[in-house]
Parts: structure tokens; sequence; C-alpha cells
């Protein structure tokens, strides 16, 4: 037997809607689902965006309880349908795209609606019943979603930013524990891909952890002013439609709710239509991937060969590289990280594009700008520890390629020029490079400096072979 879904008429201003009854979303969100269709990513897929949103209503909820601007009863209701929320619960109600028009009134609306149907579950009614609790004069009483929407993006972006910043902490101590067990092995540094100056393997792999660690430290830095909120400004930051008592208590019931340091914008206006903090922070995460990609081509480099190129390093074998050339194992990881990092490049330049294009009292594409942060620092996030835990806590160091690569090298041509001067020392350095030899070419043209320069060699043959 086929039963047939029970169905609801859900109303908004532009007329009747039909829904399964007991559907979470309503009207809004169901025009929202049909118009947009477009990206494959859904809000439900940001959860940090809508624990963010149903944190902003929950400190709205608990300023009108305070007021008396919600009676008692419908504010509990309301509290305790984002609470399910903020517990992770009912997330695939908002089955939306993230691409969307309308400045992201239709993720605000869908939340209101979902917290409403919430709500009413909770005192025993009907999702639809919105006589008792609407979605539009309760849940987003005294609210716009131009102050509710830019603060979750705003939330959600600085938890991600942390989320972020924790991962890279990871990657610098892995780096920081392999520059300690390298430490004591000699190389050949390099500038510009030619031979320079001596340097340890321990020394480069540690200055990859400074890099890193101080990327963590720079992130969380800007992620900060992202806790700087127009909440309370409702439509463009003059806060019409909402009582000045709510307005007054809002951003620090959010304060408590989230257990964060957020302030109220000191310009509300300016912080309704300016979205130059995510440009800052969007800027910070293509900061991250250019450096992150940066370690990971030196990772290829040092790794190249295995006998054709430098192969100072050996990385984890991932996967078989070809399948035509036998025994090949490409460097999988470091190369997926080049590509997460170029699509972050990509994800800064669409919140460049995004927010220059705001207009007057408001900047309509909010929702590109929260869809390309929260992917951008989804892909470092998770690059970062791949990185970590499928390529360099397993990073084998080749003691003697480096000691061969820094021995037939010119590097230690440095050690004679304060010495000699620079015009004898670069002179020694070219006869080297055609004999082959630069011990032989020091006794040849400079014979009082040859047990200097043997003695340093023999010291780097001597720790790399210890």
């Amino acid at each position: 037997m086929i039963h047939a879904t029970v169905r609801r008429i859900d109303h908004d201003p532009l007329g009747p809607v039909e829904l399964d009854a007991e559907c979470l979303h309503g009207p809004q969100a169901e025009r929202a689902r049909m118009n947009f269709d477009l990206s494959q990513t859904r809000v439900s897929d940001m959860p940090e965006l809508i624990v963010a949103l149903a944190e902003v209503k929950k400190a709205a909820a608990l300023a009108h309880r305070e007021t008396e601007g919600l009676s008692p009863e419908v504010a509990g209701a309301i509290i305790g349908a984002c609470d399910e929320l903020i517990g992770g619960n009912h997330h695939a109600a908002f089955d939306l795209d993230v691409c969307q028009g309308g400045a992201g009134t239709s993720t605000n609306m869908a939340a209101n609606e979902i917290i409403a149907n919430l709500a009413l579950l909770r005192l025993g009614l009907a999702p639809g019943t919105y006589d008792v609790i609407h979605p539009n004069d309760h849940v987003n009483r005294g609210q716009s979603t131009n102050d509710v929407y830019a603060t979750a993006i705003r939330l959600a972006a600085y938890r991600q930013a942390r989320t972020l910043a924790a991962a890279l902490d990871r990657l610098a101590e892995s780096f920081a524990v392999k520059g300690n067990a390298f430490a004591s092995l000699p190389k050949l540094g390099r500038t510009q891909l030619q031979d320079a100056v001596p340097m340890t393997l321990g020394q480069e792999f540690s200055a990859f952890a400074a890099v890193t660690r101080d990327d963590a430290t720079r992130l969380r830095q800007v992620s900060a002013e992202l806790l700087k909120v127009n909440l309370g400004g409702t439509a463009i930051g003059t806060g019409l439609g909402a009582a000045p008592a709510y307005r007054a208590r809002v951003t620090m019931r959010l304060a408590e709710v989230t257990g964060l340091p957020v302030s109220a914008a000191d310009d509300l206006i300016a912080a309704t239509s300016d979205t130059g903090v995510f440009v800052l922070y969007s800027g910070m995460l293509k900061r991250v991937g250019t450096k992150m990609s940066k370690i990971a081509s030196d990772l290829r480099l040092l790794s190249s060969g295995p006998r054709g190129g430098m192969g100072e390093i050996h990385l984890p074998k991932r996967q078989p590289g070809s399948s035509i050339m036998p025994g090949k194992v490409n460097p999988v990881i470091p190369e997926a990280i080049n590509c997460l990092a170029f699509r972050v490049f990509g994800c800064d330049a669409a919140v460049t594009f995004a927010a220059e294009a705001g207009q007057l009292q408001l900047n309509a594409f909010e929702p590109v700008i929260i869809w390309s942060l929260h992917e951008a620092a989804v892909l470092l996030t998770r690059g970062a520890d791949a990185l970590r835990l499928h390529c360099v806590d397993g990073i084998v160091a080749d003691p003697v390629r480096c000691g061969e690569n820094l021995a037939q090298s010119t590097a230690l041509a440095a050690e004679l020029v304060p010495h000699l001067g620079y015009v004898r020392a670069a002179e020694i350095a070219h006869h080297a490079q055609e004999s082959g030899d630069l011990i032989a070419s020091v006794r040849a043209l400079a014979p009082e400096w040859s047990e200097f320069i043997a003695q340093k060699a023999s010291a780097d043959f001597a720790l790399v072979h210890s």
C-alpha cells in the first residue's frame, strides 16, 4: 500500500507554499531551495555558520526576555530550539545553496523558520503554527538579515580560523621534531637553486617550523578583528525596528552565549556596509596557503630523484607514481598541497571582488564571501593535517646524499671571503667548478688556506657520517 505524504500549506508575503507536514523549514527557505541550485554546496555543509546563526538568535531571545520583548514561554521555546542547533542537531534542515542572491536573507529566514518550528514542537504544536511563534515577529524580532547574517558569518569565520591555527601548530611541531632530529646533519644551502653556503638539514626544517608557527600566530591576531559585530544595527546600522533596551543588551548576551570576546563595532553603519575585515582575513588565509605551498614545493625539490635529483630527504611512499614507469613514486602529498593552495588563491580573489562590489549601506555579496572563506579555511586545515600525517612525520634524511652534494659544491669557498677577500675567493670557486675539487683548487691558488678548508670539509664529513 502506498501512503500519501501529509502536506501543509505555509504562507509568506508572496502567497502559499506547500511543504511536507513535518518539514522544519518554511516557505521562504523553500523558495530559496527552488531558486538557487547552483553550487552543489549547501548551508548544511557549513556547521559553524548554522551554530553561529543559532547563537545570534539565542542571544536575541535572551535580550528580549529580559526587556519583555518576548513572553517567557515564547522566549524559552526559542532558546531551547537554538540550543538544539548549537548542539549539532537538525543541521540537515538547512538544505539550501550557499550561492544565493539577497545578501543572505534566504539563510537568515531559513534559520528563523527552522527555529520557530522547533520551538513550536517544544510547545507540543505542529510546525507552521505561526500565530503562536512566528519566524519574523518572534524569532527575528528586533533583527535584520543585515546584522544577523553579518554577525554570524564573522563568528563562523573566527572559529574556523582557530581550528586552522591549531592545525598549523601541529604541523609546526612536526617540522620542529624533524629539525631536532636533523640538527647535526650538514648539507648544501641553495639560493636561486644554485649552490650557496653550508647549513644543516635541521636548520632547514626548523625554518619550516618557524614559518608555520608565525602563520598560526598571525592568523589568531587577524581573526580577532572578526569579533567586532554590528548586531543591533538592524537594516543599515541605525537600529531601526529594535528597542533601545534590546540593543543595549544583545551583544553582551551574544558574548555570554558564545564564550567569545564579542564586542559591538564602533560605528554600526560602517560595520554593516564595510566588509574590509573579510578582505583582511582572506588575505591571511592566502598568506597561509602561499607559505604552505612554498614549503611543499621545497619538500618536492629536496626529495627529487631518487637518483637524478637532490635526493637529500626521502618522503613516505604513499602510492605508485606511474602507469608506465615502474618503481616511480611521486610526491603526491606536497603536490596536493600545491593544488589546494591554488584554490585558496581563487577564493581570495572571489572575496576581493565581492567586497569591492558592495554598494552604499549594504554588501549584497556576503554569501559568496563566507562561502569562499569557509572553503579556504577547510582546505588549509585539512591540508596542514595531511601534510603532517602523510608526509612530514615520515620524512627520512639521506646523510650520504647530503654529504655528497655539499662536498661537490663550492659552498665552502664562502668561508674564505673574510680571509682572502671576495675576488680571490671567487677565483678559487670558479677554478673548483672546472676541476670539481675545491680543496685542490685552494691548494693551487691559496695553499696557505688549504689546511683550513680541509679541516672544514673533514668536520662536515664527520658529522654526516657520525
